[in-house]
């Protein structure tokens, strides 16, 4: 009996067997709980969260400079001038208080409503997060006329906090240099990521100047690669960036900014030419894209008020239907930027806002402005409600479209298109779907996929620019309604003519694939901007993937290897010698079934890569400036971007 009962003990589940793992160490072991992810993403959101500490200093009023430097070997630092986190002795901890903010979980000045109105950042969680997944981390305070500091490593303090020297400086610099335990995936940071967001932070925060300098890029003046970010007129001047390649309807930008009901409200929007519409939301300085109760007053505020003065004008008179809450956004680029003491965040990334009380702020602050610029600028009024019924007529012939999608999208498996080459898989979370460039590379791949889960829609050609296109001729467009038909979602319901039904989605995998050349990355582009804008919930679950088919096969002998990329193709030459045969692969097409199988297909060998959003209003903008009439800009963008050597004018 006793035997049984020790060995009953050593399994036995009880209060002694719960792992309690406290602050730092429950950081290291489940980093993506804190900062979303382990990947590039997550490793680009450790530069955010200190920054967003400096931040916190400037809407206090305390910091007017922050700078941002990527090293040579990518740790990164930041510095500031505020006032420095405070170094005292922090009664209840026993340690300095600098010690404190960087080792302990939850702790900082925003958590006490004196020090901080407002605050940014991952609710709190903030600078020690960062320090548990760094493998280094170097905090320097200068504060008082004196000059402290605090090494690191993995989020443990080396030493005590220790007084360095005199200073006339005020601020805190912070170097971290990620932990390559954690972060396995890369370690390498993206200039162009980076100012993303540090951009974005001076549109949103005007009057404060953020500094990017990169030391691993050097110019030809000797001087490191870098940008300067300053705003005068904030949000103003976003939309201004934002809509730079767009043709406005009016001159200015329409403007807001204020307190209502002790919510600070800032909302800038202009009307352009186009057809889509890109609406913006903050809190904190956080992109709520999962929208909430801030851009459902913007839009009851704007529909509001413009359905009045599109009344009282007598411009609706004649027309013989109802103008609806779309067509009052179509061609509308905003941006809606609210500031709250204490945000309830909801949704399924923690990024739509909860609070009700900010709906009738910003709905107020909506309504006063447009009413204002309105009545002021009688031309503009007058063109924005031609817009609007313009879109309102559009609208009703788009719903003839929709609906003949619709009805093809809910028939039984006879209804589905023509050309898709079907699995036999009934699970979507098991299925994938390859929209493949052209018939010929379609029938390779049918030939080549696995039937049982894998399906195939060639498509013809090159589908419709939809940045450019009224949503009626979306619908109309046939590789279009092919696209809606296979994955069996359906778009519009009684709330939201644009909201898209992914309940019957039918594949969670949609794969593009193209081909490895100029006219193959035109027509990717061309899907994703279709994706993007009429079905931005399919990239945001993370269903879209690009296929990457190789660009080389190297033979020697019966030695072969594929290569991704030159410097892949040059390795495989020095490492096969003389002699090494080239094949170039300029389409799909020029590999047969096999070869597809073996490099793109097979999910044992493959490489794909996941399309996500990592800044929506950024990519507003490329998809904009991509797609859109003016052709400067997109030179410049290609020329910077482009892996093709030549490109034609």
């Amino acid at each position: 009996m006793s035997e049984a009962k020790e060995e009953f003990n050593k399994h036995n589940y009880s209060a002694d067997s719960i792992q309690a793992l406290e602050g730092m160490e429950h950081v290291r072991m489940r980093p993506s709980m804190y900062i979303g992810d382990v990947g590039t993403r997550g490793l680009h959101h450790l530069v955010y969260e200190v920054v967003d500490n400096s931040i916190d200093e400037a809407l206090a009023g305390h910091c007017n400079n922050i700078t941002v430097i990527i090293n040579e070997d990518n740790s990164i630092t930041t510095e500031d001038d505020g006032r420095g986190i405070p170094v005292g002795l922090h009664k209840k901890e026993g340690v300095s208080a600098l010690e404190v903010v960087m080792t302990k979980i939850g702790a900082g000045g925003k958590f006490d409503k004196d020090s901080y109105k407002v605050s940014g950042g991952l609710h709190g969680v903030g600078v020690s997060c960062v320090n548990a997944l760094s493998e280094s981390l170097k905090a320097t305070v200068y504060r008082e006329g004196e000059i402290w500091e605090q090494e690191y490593e993995r989020g443990k303090a080396l030493y005590p906090v220790k007084k360095t020297g005199a200073t006339d400086k005020r601020g805190t610099t912070v170097t971290f240099k990620p932990d390559p335990t954690i972060f396995t995936q890369t370690l390498e940071y993206s200039y162009d990521t980076l100012a993303s967001r540090l951009r974005e932070l001076a549109y949103l925060n005007k009057g404060i100047t953020v500094h990017l300098v990169d030391k691993r890029a050097v110019k030809e003046d000797g001087e490191f690669e870098g940008e300067t970010f300053h705003s005068e007129n904030g949000l103003s001047e976003f939309i201004q960036y934002l809509d730079a390649t767009r043709e406005p309807l009016m001159k200015n930008v329409i403007a807001f900014e204020g307190e209502k009901n002790g919510v600070p409200v800032e909302v800038a929007m202009i009307y352009n030419t186009s057809y889509a519409e890109n609406l913006h939301s903050y809190v904190n300085n956080i992109n709520t894209h999962e929208g909430g109760t801030h851009l459902s007053g913007f839009r009851r505020g704007l529909t509001h008020t413009l359905k009045k003065y599109a009344d009282e004008s007598g411009m609706l008179d004649k027309l013989k239907f109802d103008i609806a809450g779309d067509d009052f956004r179509e061609g509308l680029t905003a941006i809606v930027s609210v500031k709250v003491q204490e945000p309830q965040f909801e949704g399924q990334t923690k990024t739509k806002l909860g609070n009700r009380e900010v709906s009738a702020s910003v709905s107020q602050a909506v309504s006063e402005m447009l009413t204002d610029y309105l009545e002021e600028n009688p031309d503009d009024a007058k063109t924005i409600v031609q817009k609007v019924i313009l879109a309102a007529q559009a609208r009703h012939a788009a719903q003839k479209a929709r609906e003949m999608v619709q009805r093809k999208t809910v028939m039984s498996i006879g209804g589905l298109p023509g050309k898709l080459s079907d699995c036999s898989e009934q699970d979507p979370a098991k299925c994938e779907v390859f929209l493949v460039e052209g018939d010929s590379a379609g029938g390779t791949a049918k030939q080549g996929r696995d039937r049982a889960f894998q399906a195939i829609l060639p498509l013809r050609g090159k589908i419709l620019n939809v940045e450019k296109a009224m949503t009626h001729k979306v619908f109309e467009n046939e590789e279009i309604k092919n696209i809606f038909t296979a994955l069996g979602v359906t778009i519009g319901t009684e709330e939201d003519s644009k909201a898209l039904n992914l309940s019957k989605l039918r594949y969670h995998k949609v794969v593009i694939m193209c081909d490895a050349d100029i006219d193959g990355s035109h027509i990717a582009t061309l899907i994703l901007t279709f994706f993007f804008r009429y079905m931005k919930e399919l990239i945001e679950n993370g269903h879209i993937y690009i296929a990457t088919p190789p660009l080389y096969l190297v033979k020697r002998g019966a030695k072969k290897q594929y290569a991704w990329s030159d410097d892949e193709r040059d390795k495989i030459i020095e490492e096969f010698g003389d002699g090494s045969k080239i094949q170039r692969y300029k389409g799909l097409g020029e590999m047969n079934a096999e070869q597809l199988w073996d490099t793109t297909m097979n999910p044992e060998f493959r490489t794909m890569r996941l399309v996500q959003i990592d800044n929506g209003t950024e990519a507003d903008r490329i998809f904009s400036m991509l797609m859109g009439d003016e052709v400067p800009p997109r030179r410049d963008f290609i020329e910077k971007n482009a892996i093709y050597a030549n490109i034609d004018a």
